[in-house]
């Protein structure tokens, strides 16, 4: 166990202020996370170090597709999450009790080690919300940026602020999840809400983290045309150039009876996104010329990938080779 970084004491319940959730949890008690404790009127992390899955990835597959592409980072999870989602795809970790799923315990130096070992290129937190282990993801993102790796959150971005400011320096990138652009849904879907979502994306950017958004399409669900045009020109309203990935939803956890998502309703949603001005549209999920990277200005084919392999990648120092153009990529 490790003491939690963000909590309030209120006689003998403590507010924890890590996500926006900030519970407040009697003696003895949980959090919705179902890995901080209140023992003593004192929060503890029960998770800390204690790892559910471990592999090395492209970087291609967080999916971060503008940051250092090409690249290998180890991914790694733990179990609980402070969403609920119906469709999530790992449940069989983010639902897991911390009692009842076999974990190996590790250190932040056996994890970066780890990433050496492997000649990896960073280490990205992901499988379930990194958010609720942030004290071992912490500490583990301090030692790996003392040896030039990369560190990213794959996220559903309801860290609290204060939280977030105090990772920042050594976070490099973060996938944020924006799971519908409507409050009804992250209630009914979630048991959340959207509102502290789009406030950690756009403080993600103010610290100056590379950030990509991931919208999965599900079908009945978050796919009305309105829907996907309103969140497109909240995308533009933060930053045109944030690259943006509209993904496939498959039958998963409790959404067992809905459809696959139709090839022609992501279609449509990258083509709203271009019209809406997001420059970097991709599609996930799917087999696709639309995983690859067009320069927004001149529409020169930069990068061409395969699944989450690169075949080749024009792009040198950060600029479209035909138009010069800026492009919104990290090399």
């Amino acid at each position: 166990m490790k003491e939690s970084m963000f909590y309030d004491v209120y006689g003998n319940k403590v507010q924890c202020n890590t996500c926006n959730h900030r519970c407040k949890i009697g003696i003895n008690k949980r959090g919705i996370c179902e890995v901080r404790e209140n023992i003593d009127g004192r929060l503890y992390v029960l998770n800390y170090g204690l790892v559910s899955s471990i592999n090395i990835d492209p970087i291609e597959k967080k999916p971060l597709y503008n940051f250092h592409p090409g690249s290998r980072v180890l991914s790694i999870g733990t179990v609980g999450c402070n969403f609920r989602c119906l469709h999530c795809q790992n449940y069989s970790i983010s639902a897991a009790k911390i009692d009842d799923y076999p974990l190996e315990k590790l250190h932040p130096e056996d994890i970066v080690s780890l990433a050496k070992k492997y000649n990896t290129d960073g280490i990205s937190w992901t499988y379930n919300e990194p958010t609720i282990w942030y004290e071992f993801t912490y500490d583990t993102s301090k030692i790996a940026k003392k040896d030039d790796l990369t560190v990213s959150y794959v996220t559903n971005g309801y860290i609290t602020e204060e939280a977030l400011k105090e990772i920042s320096p050594y976070l490099d990138a973060a996938n944020v999840d924006v799971k519908a652009f409507r409050d009804d849904f992250y209630r009914r879907v979630c048991h959340a809400k959207l509102e502290p979502v789009l406030t950690t994306c756009k403080l993600i950017k103010e610290l100056g983290i590379h950030l990509e958004i991931t919208y999965l399409v599900i079908p009945t669900f978050n796919d009305d045309e309105e829907e996907i045009k309103d969140f497109c020109r909240w995308v533009v309203e933060l930053d045109p150039s944030i690259p943006v990935h509209f993904t496939a939803f498959y039958p998963q956890y409790k959404m067992l009876d809905v459809p696959p998502t139709p090839i022609e309703t992501l279609n449509r949603a990258y083509e709203i996104g271009k019209d809406k001005g997001i420059e970097y549209v991709y599609l996930g999920n799917v087999h696709s010329d639309r995983d690859n990277t067009y320069c927004p200005n001149c529409g020169a084919l930069l990068i061409k990938r395969s699944g989450f392999s690169i075949l080749d990648n024009k792009i040198r120092d950060e600029k479209c080779p035909r138009c010069n153009f800026k492009i919104n990529l990290i090399i």
